[in-house]
């Protein structure tokens, strides 16, 4: 994980097919269910099948109906996503997926059907859960800097953030705890924390929020 260039903090896999409708351009990875599969069961499939990627957790988006999204007929899509380090997986294209590729956010290439849509609406739910889970985490090793911290933030809510503020927010929330080590990268070591879950949970159901 690259602390330093937050592009690098959230980037998406894409993988290049063969649809005429839509030759040479990248898709969210996806596909048709089975008769006999659940829509998560199909989903991590379709994700394996043309990416790789196995055993991760997946989270229901929503569902995408419009009429005209598919130029081959009626579809409708069951969008699922999920948050993992791309520094730990490897992209595989398989199936009927020409190529596969991580992407940086703010650097995408042009998406078939309507599946720039899909996308910006997942970034905005990711954006909306910040406030009220532990969603950012995944992406963090268990220690952590307070930087690599808000660099996860800064990617996913695609602004600069103000680093005293940040750490004051973080000090008053109590959500962090030192193991006192420290991580000893560059030329001036930073300390390194762990997240206080039981911590963030009470906060959660007195309904605090974390509005950064």
């Amino acid at each position: 994980m690259n602390a330093i260039n937050m592009e690098h903090h959230f980037l998406t896999a894409f993988s290049r097919g063969f649809i005429s409708a839509f030759e040479g351009q990248y898709a969210i990875p996806g596909g048709f269910i089975g008769e006999d599969q659940s829509l998560e069961n199909a989903a991590l499939r379709e994700l394996y099948e043309e990416t790789g990627v196995r055993n991760v957790f997946l989270e229901q988006l929503y569902t995408f109906g419009d009429p005209k999204r598919d130029p081959r007929g009626r579809v409708i899509t069951v969008a699922y996503y999920a948050l993992i380090a791309s520094d730990k997986y490897s992209l595989v294209a398989g199936a009927d997926a020409a190529e596969a590729h991580w992407y940086a956010d703010v650097d995408l290439p042009p998406l078939a059907f309507d599946h720039r849509s899909i996308f910006d609406y997942a970034l905005e739910r990711l954006r909306n859960k910040l406030e009220y889970t532990t969603v950012g985490f995944p992406l963090l090793p268990a220690k952590f800097t307070q930087g690599e911290l808000q660099a996860v933030y800064e990617a996913t809510l695609g602004r600069r953030l103000d680093k005293r503020n940040f750490r004051r927010k973080l000090a008053l929330l109590g959500i962090l705890k030192p193991p006192r080590e420290w991580q000893r990268t560059g030329h001036k070591p930073a300390q390194l924390f762990r997240f206080a879950a039981g911590r963030f949970e009470k906060l959660k159901d007195r309904g605090i929020l974390f509005p950064f």
